[in-house]
């Protein structure tokens, strides 16, 4: 296995992983509020959600290091 196919499942696996931070985060942004429902409420993040929140980033982040790292290998 070389590392352009080590970076590329890498790639891969941190795409799934930043697309289920952001799903996880999607609570009450439904089609309730795109009907006109109150979505002007502000809560600070607390618990699993900051986690979530943070880890995400750091996903993201680590993704476009990889996604920088492949392209400049190959």
């Amino acid at each position: 296995m070389d590392l352009i196919q080590i970076l590329t499942y890498g790639q891969i696996a941190l795409s799934i992983l930043v697309v289920a931070g952001i799903l996880l985060q999607q609570k009450g942004s439904g089609l309730g509020s795109a009907m006109g429902g109150s979505g002007i409420e502000y809560s600070t993040k607390r618990g699993a959600e900051k986690i979530i929140f943070r880890a995400t980033i750091i996903l993201a982040v680590l993704f476009i290091a990889v996604s920088v790292a492949r392209i400049y290998f190959s």
